[in-house]
């Protein structure tokens, strides 16, 4: 299977990488035999793929990375790069391939002490003979300090290296470094083609897989989780019926505590037994005695360690809080598509009663009013506004419409 495979809906980036693909191929094949390289190419040292949440941008970079690795004997006949099965293209797409460092943080940012490392890095030659390639999947997250690190890397990038950054928009990426990079925009793929993949790769029966896509609007890994995990539908089904619930000033603020407790037990449940690992792994590595007793001067290091963990934890509670507020805004969408009659599928087709009866009892004003309540609501979480503030106000925004 090619490793376009997984990249839905978007034949038209496929079709650019595939083309920077063999040209990089050419390179290093000329190089090799000692020959010219060609006169034109389509392949760069650093490139920046952006999209909406759950167009696939991990996913292309992944691709085009196993692509630049390809090591398949068929490319001598003409074949694409990026067959799929080769020792380099699934080295690559599972993360051991020795010439590809897969950068993701579980943390609200990717600081300069990370970064300088991951420069180091760019600066080896490859092992394997091709090409050295740094995935950022969360370019977004780089401090300003680090953003300025890795602008030197990228302005004068080694030989054989290449950045394949990802963030959700190219304003999250510092001008200087989004000027030094080829651009790719990806789409939000269609509904038709994420229900296909689930139906086609997951198993998932057809009528669980289109709910799924239709309620997560062509997010994949969304779609996935929601048709796959019966905690998920349950939370989701949870979040939709908040709207209800905030027709006087008690509901609003006991929504608004139950949805950050509900975030909060996401992070604990996600993070608890990966902290526990992580703290026993080190407690070994430092030599802690039998009865679980540190050597001296490595307390520091434990601190370290803690403090790494709650920020996961805090991206975590956030990362869930922000995908029950992207649940309310397709509910409010869903509402004021039946208020203007629009011809617009309806994504939560499985609450369509509560939906109608919303529309029917309020105006297409108060729902416009209430879906930027919700995003005032998102941008105060950005700007690390008290979690339970910032809901709070949202669902008192709700319910005055």
């Amino acid at each position: 299977m090619p490793v376009w495979d997984d990249l839905v809906g978007q034949d038209r980036i496929q079709a650019q990488l595939g083309g920077a693909a063999r040209d990089a191929d050419a390179l290093v094949t000329a190089e090799a035999n000692g020959a010219a390289p060609p006169d034109a190419s389509r392949m760069t040292h650093a490139w920046l793929f952006t999209g909406p949440p759950g167009a696939g941008r991990e996913t292309a970079a992944r691709a085009f990375a196993a692509a630049l690795q390809c090591v398949s004997p068929d490319r001598a006949l003409g074949a694409e790069p990026g067959c799929g099965f080769c020792d380099g293209c699934h080295t690559t797409l599972v993360g051991t391939h020795a010439d590809v460092e897969i950068v993701r943080t579980d943390l609200l940012s990717i600081g300069v002490k990370e970064t300088r490392e991951l420069v180091r890095r760019a600066q080896l030659s490859p092992a394997g003979g091709r090409w050295q390639v740094i995935v950022l999947e969360d370019a977004d997250r780089l401090t300003e300090g680090a953003g300025n690190v890795l602008l030197k890397a990228v302005e004068e990038p080694a030989p054989r290296t290449v950045w394949l950054l990802c963030a959700p928009s190219i304003e999250d990426v510092l001008p200087t470094i989004r000027s030094r990079c080829r651009h790719l925009t990806l789409r939000t793929p269609p509904v038709e083609a994420v229900a296909d993949v689930l139906v086609r790769r997951d198993g998932i029966a057809p009528e669980a897989a289109a709910m799924a896509a239709r309620a997560t609007q062509g997010h994949i890994d969304r779609a996935r989780r929601l048709a796959t995990d019966e905690r998920a539908r349950a939370r989701r089904a949870t979040v939709l019926k908040l709207p209800l619930r905030v027709a006087d000033i008690g509901g609003c603020l006991k929504a608004a505590q139950e949805l950050i407790d509900a975030a909060a037990e996401d992070a604990k449940q996600a993070s608890e037994e990966l902290d526990v690992k992580e703290t026993e792994d080190m407690k070994a590595a430092l030599g802690a005695s039998q009865g679980g007793r540190m050597p001296r001067g490595t307390a520091g290091v434990m601190k370290e360690l803690e403090d790494k963990q709650k920020r996961r934890k805090t991206r975590t509670q956030r990362d869930s809080l922000d995908l029950a507020l992207s649940d309310l805004t397709g509910f409010y969408r869903d509402v004021l598509a039946l208020q203007l009659g629009s011809r617009t599928a309806i994504a939560n087709e499985d609450v369509r009663d509560t939906i109608e009866r919303t529309a029917r009892d309020s105006a297409p004003e108060a729902t416009l009013r209430r879906i930027e309540a919700i995003l005032a609501c998102r941008e105060a979480l950005e700007t690390n506004v008290a979690p339970l503030l910032a809901v709070e106000a949202m669902t008192m925004a709700l319910r005055a419409g």
